[in-house]
């Protein structure tokens, strides 16, 4: 896209990215679901914290699934370096009906894990004794950690706001505006909700190819309530940085659209944040969204399978510019 218009520093600056990193990075910013795509290198593996920000961000399904799995790990080691030692490393074993001697070291081990006794089963030699000295210290702390783990998943505030699959560049108010939708999926309610909306872009100006960031203003930036949903737009008028804009011109300067949203999330009276982010690929054209509303007897209700759903136009109903658009400034 050619223009005269000067860089929004402004913008940037708000942003985080430097002129330099803004110039030379290909590709989007954010992922689809608004995590950042870059990389930082020099920190080490931080393998501890990873897995800790994995285990707190991590669906409730998976993560019982991989806590289970990491303790039956755990003590299957456990009952293996048991039953190495040989069958008699543990006695009194005989009231448990288990002739498989790794079965009766797997339920010794389990006790001496969980800490819930071994009933008449003890270690017998040295080395047994040693290995069961470990487990005494390892089972508890892991049962610690993994009970820090699931009271931090509890407690951690979190927003669960899903966005609509593509944006859309859809009639409005006698010429053009750029619109998403987004809903709060989960029971707890928002309030004060905050979006902020940004364009970063190539531009050429003065010859030069070089990205630039605009802030786009929004038709309402803010609501109070937001029970249903909200369908965010930006008015493409004569003084929007997309005025005239085509879907030739959007997808060539590699356009990405960035959204921030800030709410405050009333069941532990904070502010939480949700991010995401439309390339120029996943902007529709010559469409816009269906209705979500549902028919109810008393009061009003969205279908939430309906976030993305759209309606086409007539081809060239926002493909082409808005005669406002060219109005002069």
């Amino acid at each position: 896209m050619s223009t005269t218009a000067q860089p929004d520093e402004a913008t940037e600056d708000q942003l985080g990215f430097g002129r330099v990193v803004s110039q030379r990075v290909r590709g989007r910013f954010l992922s689809r679901d608004g995590r950042p795509t870059s990389r930082k290198y020099g920190t080490g593996a931080q393998t501890i914290e990873r897995v800790y920000l994995q285990a707190l961000n991590a669906t409730w399904g998976s993560f019982i699934l991989a806590l289970l799995g990491a303790l039956f790990l755990l003590n299957g080691i456990f009952a293996m370096a048991y039953s190495a030692l040989g069958a008699d490393a543990i006695a009194g074993t005989a009231s448990l009906g288990l002739n498989d001697p790794f079965l009766r070291a797997l339920a010794f081990s389990v006790g001496v894990f969980t800490t819930s006794g071994t009933g008449s089963m003890h270690a017998v030699g040295p080395t047994a004794h040693w290995l069961y000295l470990v487990e005494s210290f390892v089972g508890p702390l892991t049962l610690v950690g993994a009970g820090g783990l699931l009271i931090a998943r509890l407690t951690r505030p979190r927003t669960r706001i899903a966005f609509s699959e593509s944006a859309v560049i859809a009639p409005f108010e006698g010429g053009r505006g750029l619109m998403f939708r987004m809903v709060n999926l989960r029971p707890s309610e928002l309030s004060d909700v905050e979006v902020r909306l940004n364009l970063g872009r190539f531009e050429t100006i003065n010859g030069e190819r070089q990205r630039n960031f605009h802030s786009l203003t929004l038709e309402y930036s803010r609501v109070e309530f937001f029970s249903l949903h909200w369908t965010v737009v930006h008015p493409i008028t004569a003084d929007s940085p997309l005025a005239g804009v085509t879907p030739e011109q959007l997808a060539e300067s590699e356009a990405e659209f960035l959204i921030l949203v800030t709410a405050h999330e009333e069941t532990f009276s904070t502010r939480v944040t949700a991010r995401a982010s439309y390339v120029a690929s996943e902007v529709s054209w010559d469409a816009k969204f269906a209705s979500i509303f549902v028919n109810s007897d008393d009061t009003i209700a969205i279908d939430v399978e309906r976030l993305s759903l759209l309606e086409r136009l007539p081809e060239g109903s926002t493909a082409t510019p808005a005669a406002l658009e060219s109005a002069v400034r």
